[in-house]
């Protein structure tokens, strides 16, 4: 099935899920509308049949698609879709939802109905919702588990959500070395099933230290006889509990890995990493991403309150009037200017855009050298060294642009000369801004993309204004 494909079943699924609910409330209320002696025990069954047909249509759908039509509908309609689904699916439909809307639903269920739906979640899966839910609810749940499950659990919760500790899963096959093929075919098919993202066995010794690993495709493919030491590989790649995340997505998407042990500082193995919790957490930190260059503090439900998506806007709105505010006054220091040369109103704000535009380009290329490990102290200098040069030649060439567009519109070289220069020298301020702010974040421990689109509007806008007016004052009176 083709990603279109995809995509087109997905909304195929929401506009029946919309369309069945829109349906119900259109007959109920027609319903409630008409007087008749039965009127309660009518709308009763009529209410169960319609709810009946609705679980119906849940059913045929996979979690995953549940989870999606969940973030689309508005609340009211959210909670009456997962009414239908908590008692039976509600725990695999709960990891498949972003945290926000995930919060949502949990809120609305009492204790006892909390505490089924989590039990519902599997021992590896527990720590991506354990933030949502209560202490005493996750306590509880723990102690249902066995000593082993328990222990990995509190393992997991022990490491920041950034870690590869706490995506790693318990589920993995390890073989000894010293064993035939043949042995270890004939205990795979001992088993009822394995586990998901199977594409190796781990080779450990006595002590559980991770000597190799055998892919499954070796296994099937090389002769029954041979021992697993003769055609094991010994360059593995691996991680170690504490490492970033980000650095594991980067090794995965390198090295085009399916799964990979996660081995203590003894080298021991304690658990594996799978593509598909790579994958769930390269997602979630894109959009995290995303939501913080716009000034957003964190992910927002798209049906939350007014209230609480109003909230969550305000740190940056806040910080972005009083960046306004300062470039608002680094114009009236030029007010003389304006008024004196009023065409100076109708180009400032070319030199400003265009200025954002540069920056925020350069930006989007440092974010992601930095996401993608390529930018170092080494490099740093040719970086600023490559960018300066760009913005030089893009502030010759756009600036020689703008300066013939402004004497065509007023006849003056002053004018077109003042214009070429202010643009020449935003660009390369811009270019500045753009690799200085998330290099600067990146230092100070912060996400580089936090904020960076509004505190580069707010310095090109600044700059580029005290630029063009500051030539214009110099040189046009």
């Amino acid at each position: 099935m083709t990603t279109q494909n995809t995509q087109d079943r997905l909304q195929d699924s929401l506009l029946q899920v919309t369309h069945l609910l829109e349906k119900h409330r259109l007959v109920e209320t027609m319903l409630h509308n008409q007087a008749n002696p039965k009127q309660e025990l009518i709308e009763s069954l009529v209410h169960r049949q319609h709810l009946a047909e609705l679980q119906a249509m849940l059913r045929r759908l996979h979690p995953a698609d549940v989870a999606y039509i969940l973030e689309a509908l508005p609340l009211d309609q959210r909670l009456l879709i997962w009414q239908q689904v908590q008692a039976q699916r509600g725990g695999e439909i709960l990891l498949e939802v972003s945290d926000a809307v995930r919060e949502s639903l949990l809120e609305g269920l009492s204790r006892n109905e909390l505490l089924a739906v989590v039990q519902q979640i599997d021992t590896d899966d527990l720590p991506d919702v354990a933030e949502q839910v209560p202490a005493d609810i996750l306590q509880e749940v723990s102690q249902s588990l066995n000593v082993r499950e328990r222990r990995w659990l509190q393992s997991s919760l022990a490491y920041p959500r950034d870690a590869v500790g706490h995506l790693m899963s318990k589920g993995l096959l390890t073989i000894r070395d010293h064993s035939s093929l043949e042995t270890v075919l004939q205990e795979l098919r001992k088993r009822e099933e394995l586990p998901d993202h199977t594409d190796k066995l781990f080779v450990v010794d006595t002590r559980h230290v991770l000597k190799g690993v055998l892919p499954l495709h070796t296994l099937l493919l090389a002769d029954p006889q041979a021992q697993v030491a003769e055609i094991m590989a010994a360059n593995v790649v691996s991680f170690t509990p504490e490492e970033k995340a980000s650095d594991a997505a980067l090794a995965f998407e390198r090295y085009d890995l399916v799964s990979a042990p996660v081995v203590d500082t003894r080298g021991r193995l304690v658990g594996r990493l799978t593509v598909d919790v790579v994958m769930d957490f390269i997602r979630e930190e894109a959009e995290e991403e995303a939501l913080q260059r716009a000034g957003l503090r964190g992910e927002e439900d798209l049906f939350a309150s007014v209230w609480d998506s109003a909230r969550n806007r305000w740190l940056w709105l806040s910080i972005n009037m009083v960046t306004a505010l300062i470039a608002s006054r680094v114009i009236g220091l030029f007010e003389d200017t304006i008024v004196r040369i009023v065409a100076l109103a109708t180009l400032m704000p070319i030199v400003a855009g265009i200025g954002g535009n540069t920056g925020n380009q350069t930006t989007a290329l440092v974010i992601r050298g930095l996401a993608l490990g390529q930018i170092n102290l080494g490099n740093t200098g040719h970086l600023l060294l490559k960018e300066l040069g760009v913005s030089l030649l893009n502030g010759a060439v756009w600036g020689s642009v703008m300066g013939l567009f402004a004497f065509l519109l007023y006849q003056s070289v002053s004018m077109s000369v003042v214009m070429a220069a202010a643009m020449l020298l935003n660009l390369t301020v811009a270019a500045l801004v753009g690799i200085t702010v998330p290099l600067v974040l990146y230092k100070l421990g912060r996400d580089p993309a936090l904020g960076s689109s509004v505190l580069l509007t707010f310095t090109t806008d600044s700059m580029g204004f005290l630029i063009f007016l500051g030539l214009a004052t110099l040189f046009l009176l």
